[in-house]
């Protein structure tokens, strides 16, 4: 993808680049306070941020790839495809056990530096589990890496937001997240298929070539940023007490939960709905989806971002509806497919930057506590949709999706001080 970038924003991603000017101080305003990486009529920072979207790229390729590889990864390890599972499991806890404590050893510090290390970690992770023979070793590396995935995540927020002017800080957001809609659409099915066709180590071999690829592209092209300063660090658990913080992740939890439980077991529902589609279909009908939702992400994220919020929860929210009610009509299904993935595509920059703008200069502790409830949301799907599943017909994962986007969208309208302000 090529784009001319001039000073005024014109041509290019049309109403995602623009000038970058100041910084932001806490709570989101803008802060008087110079900052010597930033100059008046410095051009938006679109090749950082396109680093920073295969960055997460390789974390969500990297984190959901071992679900379409689970019987070729089982016979390689020679374990059970239960065992082999793990793998999944073990990435997540990584996150949920490591994240905070990540970020709160590495806020002060300057982001680049940071910022190299994790990918080196991604790099090291995935050569070693493309040639370990041993469960052990691989399920110890799957866990650092969920580790240096949550470390990435609470960071590339607050990261993106500081060598962008504040204004176009959404956008910048936006552009940032385009990794997780293309890791979902393009990435998990490409390494499915990459290690159905020759061997699963390929899959981890090509995430490391990856990983090199964007080392090299980060030391040259992403400009380094100061870390948290000292005197606006608060201990983490204060971090919960900041107006709006905790209302945000209750919201990220339902939403994600809900999210998260009919995306894995989207064939049972498939199934139960009896319509000629298959699962590889439906998700990448759902990826390609939510690519839409990061461009209108993107256009009205900073203009408006407490109705881009309720509108993307309310949208979710019908499609779960005309999941229900039009289960065994292919086209309400595409459709239901569309509107979820225009829905969610957005959902991670919309939630990063309500919570950054609510956290202010802690915002990279306050973005890796919301990178811990997505995955906590995730943990928690995989529990709830089982018991569902095993006990129900599949159409009652959307009816969950239901009712726990319509307690999202209640919280989120009814927050409109701190977690969603109507001003910003």
């Amino acid at each position: 993808m090529t784009s001319h970038i001039r000073p005024n924003g014109e041509r290019g991603l049309p109403t995602l680049i623009d000038t970058a000017k100041n910084d932001a101080g806490p709570a989101g305003s803008v802060s008087p306070r110079p900052d010597p990486l930033r100059e008046p009529g410095q051009r938006f920072p679109l090749p950082a941020l396109l680093v920073m979207a295969l960055t997460g790229f390789i974390l969500i390729a990297t984190e959901t790839m071992p679900a379409g590889l689970l019987p070729h990864i089982a016979a390689g390890l020679n374990v059970a495809e239960g065992t082999a599972g793990q793998l999944v499991s073990a990435y997540a806890l990584g996150t949920i056990v490591l994240t905070v404590p990540a970020i709160a050893l590495t806020r002060g510090m300057r982001r680049k530096p940071v910022f190299l290390i994790g990918i080196v970690g991604f790099l090291l992770v995935n050569t070693i589990a493309a040639f370990s023979h041993d469960i052990w070793l691989t399920l110890a590396v799957r866990f650092a890496a969920g580790a240096f995935s949550g470390l990435l995540w609470g960071m590339l927020a607050g990261y993106a937001r500081r060598i962008t002017a504040p204004e176009f800080a959404g956008r910048a957001l936006a552009i940032a997240s385009l990794g997780t809609p293309l890791g979902l659409a393009i990435g998990t099915p490409l390494g499915s298929w990459l290690g159905s066709t020759f061997d699963w180590r390929f899959s981890f071999v090509a995430l490391t070539g990856l990983a090199v690829l964007t080392l090299i592209l980060a030391w040259r092209l992403v400009p380094d940023a100061p870390g948290q300063r000292a005197e606006s660090q608060i201990p983490m658990f204060k971090v919960f007490a900041i107006p709006g913080v905790s209302v945000i992740l209750v919201v990220i939890f339902a939403w994600m939960l809900a999210h998260n439980t009919i995306y894995t077991y989207i064939a049972a529902y498939l199934r139960s709905a009896t319509i000629s589609l298959g699962v590889d279909v439906a998700l990448v009908i759902f990826g390609m989806s939510a690519l839409m939702g990061i461009w209108v992400t993107g256009i009205f994220i900073d203009r408006a971002p407490r109705p881009l919020v309720l509108a993307s929860i309310a949208l979710f929210l019908t499609a779960g509806v005309v999941f229900v009610l039009g289960a065994h009509s292919l086209v309400a299904v595409i459709v239901a497919l569309i509107l979820w993935g225009v829905a969610f595509g957005g959902a991670a920059p919309q939630l990063q930057t309500a919570i950054s703008q609510a956290s202010g200069e802690n915002a990279d502790v306050a973005n890796s506590l919301l990178g811990v409830a997505f995955n906590v949301a995730i943990f928690a799907a995989g529990v709830l949709g089982a018991v569902l599943i095993s006990s129900y017909d599949g159409i009652v994962l959307p009816i969950l999706m239901v009712g726990l986007a319509a307690t999202a969208l209640v919280i989120t309208f009814t927050a409109r001080h701190a977690a969603f302000p109507s001003h910003t």
